[in-house]
């Protein structure tokens, strides 16, 4: 059974985020966490790993057992949000746009099953 955190409106340009969602995609939740944890960019990694204990305790919600070690993030995507749209005064009377760009995060957490993982051994048998 997956869980699913989702944050919406993001105060952070999308482009960047998926910087740092790239890097824990896939990984064992205790890996991500530390990712992120020591991550370069903080700011940014401090969202996901907010959002990722949601799908944590969302996935404990759901489930009566507590073991965590066995979730992975399977999947988690960044896309566009709402725009903030302004104005900064330019010389001769002209105005320079600024776009303020937001996004949203999805995040699923789901045990890995057995077919899903399969052995390298079986990839190139069928290639």
């Amino acid at each position: 059974m997956q869980a699913i955190a989702k944050l919406n409106n993001c105060p952070l340009p999308p482009r960047k985020m998926r910087l740092v969602v790239d890097m824990i995609r896939g990984q064992k939740v205790e890996n991500a966490l530390n990712t992120l944890k020591f991550n370069n960019r903080k700011y940014y990694a401090l969202y996901v790993e907010k959002l990722l204990k949601s799908a944590i305790a969302n996935w404990g919600q759901l489930n009566e057992s507590t073991d965590y070690d066995s979730l992975i993030v399977k999947t988690i995507f960044v896309d566009g949000g709402a725009m903030q749209k302004r104005l900064q005064t330019a010389p001769q009377g002209r105005g320079y746009r600024i776009r303020k760009r937001t996004n949203h995060i999805t995040l699923i957490v789901d045990t890995p099953t057995a077919d899903a993982v399969a052995t390298p051994t079986e990839e190139t048998e069928n290639a």
